[in-house]
């Protein structure tokens, strides 16, 4: 079995991909009530501040900060996932595996973590955060996605409402 080695940087800032195992499911926009009280649970329980955020149909993206001394995204991640697939009626296909755990087929089981490593880099996943549905052809502009932090970017001075990526942000692939 892999072992995979997360990063250990306690209060540290990270971009986050998590995806459904379907990918052409739209479940969390379907039932984002759901995955925002999954979020709400989770942050009383282990907080964390989410820095940025889209909620796409098939997976999202996010920048946290952790408290001072802790680096347990993986917990927070675990449930946060338990508490979304929690709230939501069963109905997916299940592999012979996933029914043996007792499992639901609703995420991919790992996520993609990058530590963020000072301001241009927390900047850059932030503009790629805010710029996915326009990549993914969920809309033409930013500014018309309902589940992203790009409006209060916009309220916060940090975008012009008619923002748009520059090429280098446009030719990101973190998933």
């Amino acid at each position: 079995m892999p072992r995979y080695l997360r990063a250990c940087v306690p209060g540290g800032t990270f971009f986050f991909t998590v995806a459904l195992l379907e990918r052409r499911s739209h479940l969390l926009t379907e039932h984002i009530d759901d995955l925002r009280l999954a979020f709400v649970d989770a942050r009383r329980r282990r907080p964390f501040t989410i820095e940025a955020i889209v909620i796409l149909p098939d997976h999202l993206h996010c920048l946290w900060t952790l408290p001072p001394g802790d680096s347990d995204f993986s917990v927070r991640w675990y449930d946060i996932k338990a508490r979304f697939s929690a709230r939501i009626p069963p109905g997916e296909r299940l592999s012979a595996r996933r029914l043996r755990k007792s499992e639901r087929g609703i995420w991919q089981r790992r996520f993609w973590e990058h530590v963020i490593r000072d301001e241009r880099d927390f900047w850059l996943h932030g503009d790629y955060i805010h710029y996915n549905p326009v990549k993914h052809g969920h809309t033409e502009k930013a500014a018309d996605w309902p589940y992203s932090s790009f409006q209060r970017f916009v309220q916060r001075g940090f975008y012009p409402l008619n923002w748009a990526a520059s090429e280098k942000v446009c030719d990101l692939t973190m998933e």
